[in-house]
């Protein structure tokens, strides 16, 4: 039986009681040595977590380094998007976020880090060029006699 001391703190007695109900015992990594990489890293640990649990930290950084990563994406990102006037949409919102980040007052003695505004016409054009080499060919539509006209729904009837 372990000695207790005079006073135990009510966190002291609940790690007591529970190494003595063996709630410690065959947890996993039990007697292997703990992995500590990078340790001239200040942050390792936080690195080991974030990799272990999978956590996405991009919500943490600065806004120009989130903006800048954004860019990064770009025009890959806007493939999804079906028309210009869309992307265009998508590109000049990004624009006008990194022109009011701009303006946020500088923190600290270091310079301030911007991030860069995107060319529109720039991006549009690649997006064209990455949407038509990532489409498959349009074959011909077949060609239809013009005798059967398709139903309209019974909602688009009652308009």
């Amino acid at each position: 039986m372990v000695e207790r001391p005079r006073y135990e703190s009510p966190v002291e007695r609940a790690i007591r009681e529970a190494q003595e109900r063996g709630e410690f015992d065959d947890l996993p990594g039990a007697g292997k040595p703990l992995r500590i990489e990078g340790t001239d890293d200040p942050l390792w640990w936080v690195r080991q977590l974030a990799e272990r649990e999978q956590i996405d930290f991009t919500g943490a950084l600065p806004p120009a380094v989130a903006l800048r990563k954004e860019a990064a994406t770009f025009p890959e990102s806007l493939l999804e998007l079906r028309t210009e006037e869309s992307v265009r949409r998508v590109l000049e919102d990004f624009n006008h976020r990194v022109r009011r980040d701009r303006l946020r007052p500088p923190e600290g003695r270091m310079p301030p880090l911007l991030a860069p505004t995107v060319d529109v016409e720039e991006m549009v054009g690649r997006w064209r060029e990455l949407r038509a080499s990532s489409q498959p060919l349009e074959v011909d539509p077949p060609v239809t006699t013009g005798e059967a006209r398709p139903r309209r729904r019974w909602w688009r009837r009652r308009r």
